[in-house]
């Protein structure tokens, strides 16, 4: 698979465990900042290698005196890169330069006020005022910061909540700013990337729009290309992100699985025919999947088989395309980072990335794979694809299979289809589509009641 350097500003997120560094990452994204990534056993050579405007070390679930916690090569705060730790991130910097973090008996969790102290900061938005609430999650905290620290910032149980060191560009932050319920987070994060770390915020979809096409096109030539769609947003927004890079060489399957949520089959193709006008080959294949999922009861070889059997139908499906030699697949960064970061919480396994078959006859290209869910959904709009598709609800590659508990067979997924389509009703009706991240239906296995 091609690889393009990214023509962005890029500051680095170190992942220290629990997720944290998601969040942080997609909110240095939101102030228009290209973020990814790293695991903390990362070497300083390869950070320096990689030129970031800024450093932030993530929090975690740890505490930094616990034998074995996730640490970083200390040399890093040589490198005259701006460095921001957020939580376990922050006592890591204060312990590593020599400052005292301890254990105060009982930490702090949830809302809390934060007092300002004399000195001037450079990260606090100036409309903060004494007693602001901030959002804490910790037991240890920095009672004494390392020598040419500042600390700008107390509350009731955390003596050092904010400490700083304007000439070495060193910074610690024992709450989350990352979070909504710390109002001024936001605000504190770009103060950082922008005033302190020199960012120039000029990442937008339209810029990732001209690259991946870009880079699609070199990756691909004058080759011919398949895609499968699966009824979700990820496969449809790369499916028309490739199209509008190649066009006529992207040729889409929709494999119709017998999983899928009741009617989006054929609002799927329909759909596509309509707003793209993108070739679209219809194989309905549920008997296939039936079959192959017999008395399988585990979530994570139901995943196998189907990622399996979708490949496999991909290849059948050539037919008169037998010179298509690119499978494109709507993997996202979340996808990545949870399939092969050491530190991610690993929630499950990806089809679309770790669990593809090694005899696969596609060079895979993956046009979303840096991007999280709302930086897909905003690509969406930009490429003019219509919010039915753009608005649904994430579903799982594997659709309703993995949302059975137990045997997956055809009388048990038309029953999950009515009560998910139930659901899904409710909630238009309430007019809630967009602030209801994702609400679905499961069924239980009933023979185990």
């Amino acid at each position: 698979m091609v690889q393009v350097e990214n023509a962005h500003e890029i500051v680095l997120v170190v992942d220290f465990g629990a997720q944290y560094a998601q969040l942080i990452a997609r909110r240095v994204r939101e102030a228009r900042v290209y973020s990814e990534i790293v695991p903390n056993n990362i070497s300083v050579d390869e950070l320096s290698r990689r030129a970031p405007k800024a450093i932030i070390l993530s929090g975690g679930p740890k505490s930094v005196h616990t034998e074995g916690a996730p640490t970083i090569d200390p040399d890093i705060y040589e490198l005259g890169i701006p460095i921001l730790g957020i939580c376990y991130g922050s006592q890591l910097i204060a312990q590593q330069l020599g400052g005292t973090v301890d254990r105060s008996g009982h930490g702090e969790y949830g809302r809390t006020e934060i007092h300002l102290t004399n000195y001037p900061s450079q990260l606090l938005p100036e409309d903060v005022t004494q007693g602001d609430p901030v959002w804490m999650s910790h037991f240890d905290a920095i009672t004494q910061p390392p020598e040419g620290f500042n600390v700008t910032a107390s509350t009731n149980d955390a003596p050092a909540a904010l400490i700083e060191n304007p000439d070495r560009q060193l910074y610690g932050v024992q709450y989350h700013p990352e979070v909504a319920h710390t109002p001024h987070g936001q605000q504190l994060l770009e103060r950082f990337l922008i005033e302190v770390a020199g960012c120039h915020a000029d990442w937008t979809m339209t810029n990732v729009i001209e690259e991946s096409v870009n880079a699609i096109r070199q990756q691909v030539g004058q080759g011919k290309a398949i895609c499968g769609l699966s009824g979700g947003v990820d496969s449809a927004v790369a499916a028309a992100l490739v199209h509008k890079a190649i066009g006529a060489q992207l040729v889409c399957v929709f494999v119709d699985t017998g999983l899928m949520r009741l009617g989006e089959g054929d609002q799927v193709v329909e759909t596509f025919q309509r707003t793209q006008g993108i070739e679209l080959i219809h194989e309905r294949a549920s008997d296939v999947f039936f079959e192959a999922l017999q008395g399988v009861t585990d979530p994570e070889d139901k995943r196998k088989i189907i990622g399996e059997k979708f490949i496999r139908i991909f290849e059948q499906a050539q037919g008169g395309i037998t010179d298509a030699h690119f499978l494109v697949q709507g993997t996202l960064y979340p996808d990545v980072i949870e399939s092969g970061t050491e530190e991610a919480a690993k929630i499950k396994s990806h089809h679309n990335v770790g669990g593809l078959p090694e005899d696969m006859e596609f060079e895979l290209v993956e046009p979303l794979r840096n991007l999280f869910k709302d930086e897909v959904r905003a690509v969406g709009t930009e490429l003019g694809l219509p919010d039915e598709i753009i608005w649904r609800q994430p579903f799982p590659g594997p659709g309703l299979g993995v949302r059975i508990i137990g045997e997956v067979t055809p009388d048990a997924v038309s029953v999950l289809q009515h009560a998910d389509a139930i659901v899904r009703e409710e909630i238009s009706r309430s007019g809630l589509e967009r602030e209801i991240w994702q609400a679905f239906a499961v069924l239980a296995d009933i023979r185990s009641v």
